[in-house]
């Protein structure tokens, strides 16, 4: 039975996210969820989640600290290539670098740095947070039924400047854009949080469980 991994590596309540996938992965037939800080229960799963919440640098550390889960998603995902999802600051950490407070190398998954948000509308404030509209940017499979304009929800202060276009899957427009979804190969990342984007979210999370690369 097909396993899907949620790494808890105390970086953020986990509890939502959780119940959202293994909804999905019941609705869909899509096997068990699991969240762990176990390397070797990271290392032999099908699916690979890293969510996270905070700072890039503490996050970072967090993983690289945490009984080998670096090494083990590293290996899961650059050399099995296992499907794999970032969420928020999950999705952050896929950059070459992150520029909060100090510059961190990231897993240098998706070329680019993660630098302040900067509206070009002094009005708009800054964490970006609630619900904005999706522009997809490329097609790709976690967005079957999933239209531009559908709406998703963000809570950051840090946004992913991707140095490869077709990397970046999809964007909102917050003073500018502003990165949502990026990806290549079995690697996918949302700067939002599809556990709380309600219908539109769940479907994400489903066509993620269901995805083959």
């Amino acid at each position: 039975m097909s396993l899907t991994v949620l790494i808890d590596y105390e970086s953020g309540n986990l509890h939502s996210a959780e119940k959202a996938f293994e909804r999905m992965a019941r609705e869909a037939d899509a096997g068990t969820v699991q969240v762990t800080s176990d390397a070797d229960v990271v290392a032999r799963a099908d699916r690979i989640v890293l969510p996270g919440d905070g700072a890039f640098p503490a996050c970072a550390a967090a993983l690289r600290g945490t009984g080998g889960l670096y090494d083990a998603l590293r290996e899961a995902v650059e050399v099995k290539g296992r499907p794999f999802l970032g969420i928020c600051v999950g999705m952050q950490l896929m950059a070459t670098m992150g520029r909060e407070y100090t510059d961190t190398p990231g897993l240098d998954w998706i070329a680019g740095s993660v630098v302040p948000i900067a509206p070009s509308d002094a009005a708009l404030k800054v964490p970006h947070m609630g619900w904005n509209n999706l522009v997809l940017d490329a097609p790709h499979p976690v967005f079957d039924g999933i239209s531009s304009g559908d709406h998703t929800y963000f809570v950051h202060s840090y946004q992913f400047d991707v140095s490869i276009e077709s990397q970046r899957l999809a964007h909102v427009d917050y003073g500018g854009d502003v990165t949502a979804v990026v990806g290549r190969d079995t690697m996918l990342g949302m700067q939002f949080h599809p556990e709380k984007s309600q219908d539109v979210g769940l479907r994400m999370i489903r066509n993620f469980l269901t995805w083959t690369p």
